[in-house]
């Protein structure tokens, strides 16, 4: 009789291993990239809600707010930060999101910062320009 192989032989599953180990390795630093623009995103996300209410006082007064507290927004961080914000501060039409808290090391203490433009009856707003540090592959598409 005539011996029939069953299974697979070392070297095939050697080859199967590194071919995840290489997978592995392009795949992971991918990731951890994807999480810090999701950590970005939050920044991006609370300093919105602050649009509104530095707009609606630039239009009833004809000047920038200078703090939070004068556009009616919460004035400390606790109250503006979120799970990777540390907080969210406006002065003189900018809008500031501060990452720290639980956000990854490689954007901790980073900053955002929305401009804000007035275009003669419309407020149009900017990440592009001075006040934001946190590295271009990082940020929304828009802000790069």
């Amino acid at each position: 009789m005539k011996n029939v192989q069953k299974g697979f032989t070392l070297i095939e599953l050697m080859i199967v291993v590194a071919i995840i180990a290489i997978l592995a390795a392009i795949a992971i630093p991918q990731y951890q990239n994807y999480i810090i623009r999701t950590q970005v995103s939050e920044g991006m996300n609370l300093a919105d809600g602050f649009k509104t209410a530095v707009a609606e006082y630039y239009t009833n007064k004809g000047i920038w707010p200078g703090d939070n507290k004068s556009a009616g927004l919460p004035n400390t961080a606790a109250s503006t930060g979120g799970k990777y914000v540390s907080g969210v501060a406006t002065t003189a039409g900018k809008i500031t999101a501060t990452y720290g808290n639980q956000a990854n090391t490689k954007i901790a203490n980073d900053t955002v910062a929305l401009s804000a433009v007035d275009n003669g009856g419309s407020i149009s707003w900017t990440c592009k320009g001075t006040g934001t540090n946190v590295p271009p592959a990082y940020l929304p598409t828009a802000c790069r």
